[in-house]
């Protein structure tokens, strides 16, 4: 017998079923565009967005517009040390920095695509805590990596350790997905560098460097002759007599030039050797034993991802080792040839000393490298995805997606919005930030984003104590609002007045603040084709207007969302509290 009762595996602590951060209980704001901070005279209709305000309220009032929309997030949430000195309360117990995260991350799950990826960056103190938590709110099984970033050098003052503890010089970027099944592999994305650096640092390691030889034609011998493998796949091998191949050491002596002066002109004749898959390899082998120096080999696969599909090779030698050239692991940038490494799951390389600058907007402590953001988009988003950044800081995370083309949602809830984010995109826009990877990408200016502020509660108390709604909804406002409480989406029909809102099927939804007659609703239900139901929200109606029709329910304002969520929290900030939201009294909904 099954045991339905089966203890699930996850992380507990105190506080973690505060209802007041259950994410049903909060409250669906809306979001208003201030035209006068927002800056898209380049283009009006841009989707880029920075939103002012509480991160949670802000990531509950996205929905349901962007639910599944985002490609990419990227957060860089307060690490709970004490010691990063930004306007976050960033020295908590473990407890209360979960029940921070845990909403905030459920939320930006379901903004998630099926494909979509998260990236969350964090140090030690609480990286253990937040890898189990993001196990359960994502599910184990989509678990991607984790990435390990070296921020800093261990050597001199710098690098964080006191006392007898080592000195902190690597952070971590935890990665999950919200569908393993529908994840795709990210892009590959290499680290280049310079090719006589690379080839010293492989010397100072004690290794040689791979890309040893260099592959010369000869003239005036027979070009090959054909071997029939004979095995399960056709292989056809050329032995190649037309080729001699020198090392880089020999042919600078010989041409008494230097060994960069050899890279440089050799570039694309210039090769390694590498073991050769042990299936093609052992019936390479099979085929001849020829000392000759030169095979091409060409083979068509019977079955896997292959199948039928004609592969080329180049082998050398008796044991005929795969060819690798060097035109294919490096790329030649302004005269100089860089080496193309594969990113692992080490990150370094990225420069620390002027990130603080970066953007023009000083961010001591908490701003991170451009270039840094950038290797996440590059592998994870193209440019007609959408990226979101919930814990935006100076703004970096939107900075980059701008100037790599990429839509984005960038969520501040400090001042910093307006003295950093607001002003480091705008010096993007007008083509003066030249600093973080504007060079990398030939970044000259241009773009917009719309700037939005959080909308106030939409219910408070009068001055008697009950409940009302906020003066600040009034027509569209009221209606965006309802919709958002109501589980709608705000979508105005430009031929039925009554169609303010869309829900699942053919569900609708009528916002008004005029008295609801039972004419009215009888107007309203003649128009109602087969399989369409409407939800009507008055602030009055007529006694008996709600048994018109069986089609139209009548829920009045604000009586019928008292129960919705939690009104009148300004924001989810540490400390949390243990008792939930004094609920509001609910008058009888069917008094008009």
């Amino acid at each position: 017998m099954t045991n339905n009762n089966k203890q699930k595996l996850e992380l507990t602590w105190i506080g973690k079923n505060n209802p007041e951060y259950d994410i049903a209980n909060i409250e669906p704001r809306i979001l208003e565009e201030n035209p006068a901070l927002s800056n898209c005279a380049n283009d009006p209709n841009t989707e880029n967005m920075i939103i002012h305000g509480d991160n949670l309220l802000a990531l509950k009032a996205l929905l349901p517009e962007y639910e599944g929309k985002v490609k990419c997030i990227y957060i860089d949430p307060p690490y709970n040390t004490g010691n990063l000195g930004f306007p976050y309360d960033d020295n908590v117990e473990h407890s209360t920095w979960l029940t921070l995260m845990k909403p905030r991350l459920e939320l930006l799950r379901i903004l998630l695509r099926d494909d979509g990826v998260i990236f969350v960056q964090i140090d030690d103190v609480e990286q253990a805590y937040l890898r189990v938590l993001m196990d359960e709110v994502f599910g184990r099984n989509n678990y991607i990596n984790s990435i390990s970033v070296n921020t800093k050098v261990s050597a001199g003052a710098s690098g964080g350790g006191e006392d007898k503890k080592l000195k902190k010089n690597i952070e971590y970027i935890l990665v999950f997905c919200k569908e393993i099944n529908l994840f795709q592999p990210f892009e590959s994305v290499y680290k280049e560098t310079e090719l006589m650096s690379y080839i010293t640092k492989m010397k100072d390691d004690a290794k040689s460097f791979k890309y040893t030889s260099v592959l010369y034609k000869m003239k005036n011998i027979a070009p090959y002759k054909v071997i029939k493998d004979g095995s399960g796949d056709d292989i056809e091998i050329f032995a190649v007599n037309e080729y001699e191949i020198k090392s880089v050491k020999s042919v600078a002596q010989l041409e008494n030039i230097t060994e960069k002066e050899v890279y440089d002109k050799y570039f694309d004749k210039i090769m390694t050797t590498t073991n050769a898959q042990t299936s093609i390899r052992t019936r390479v082998w099979e085929a001849t034993d020829s000392e000759n120096n030169m095979y091409l080999a060409s083979y068509t696969p019977k079955s896997g991802k292959n199948k039928n599909k004609k592969i080329d090779l180049i082998l050398m030698g008796k044991q005929k080792v795969l060819v690798i050239w060097l035109r294919d692991t490096a790329i030649m940038k302004n005269g100089k040839i860089f080496k193309k490494e594969k990113i692992g799951t080490y990150w370094d390389g990225f420069s620390w000393i002027n990130v603080t600058k970066e953007g023009n907007v000083l961010f001591p402590n908490g701003k991170k490298p451009e270039s840094l953001v950038q290797r996440i988009f590059k592998m994870s988003a193209d440019k007609n995805d959408l990226v979101l950044d919930s814990f935006l800081g100076s703004g970096t995370t939107a900075a980059v997606a701008h100037k790599m083309g990429i839509k984005y949602i960038g969520i501040e809830m400090d001042d910093h919005a307006y003295t950093h984010c607001k002003v480091r995109l705008d010096n993007v826009i007008n083509g003066t930030d030249q600093n973080g990877i504007s060079k990398i990408v030939d970044w000259k200016g241009g773009g917009a984003y719309k700037f939005y502020e959080l909308a106030p509660s939409f219910i408070v108390k009068d001055e008697f104590g009950n409940p009302v709604i906020d003066g600040f909804y009034n027509d569209t406002k009221l209606i965006k609002a309802m919709c958002k409480l109501m589980n709608f989406t705000f979508q105005p029909s430009q031929t039925q007045y009554w169609k303010h809102g869309v829900g699942q099927g053919k569900n609708y939804l009528y916002v008004t603040t005029q008295l609801l007659t039972s004419g009215m609703i009888q107007q309203i239900a003649a128009h109602l084709t087969a399989g369409e139901s409407l939800i009507i929200c008055p602030k009055k109606f007529e006694p008996g207007a709600d048994k018109i029709d069986s089609r139209v329910n009548i829920k009045k304002i604000p009586q019928s969302v008292l129960k919705a969520c939690h009104f009148g929290k300004k924001e989810y900030l540490l400390p949390i509290k243990e008792s939930a939201m004094e609920e509001m009294e609910i008058e009888d909904e069917d008094v008009s």
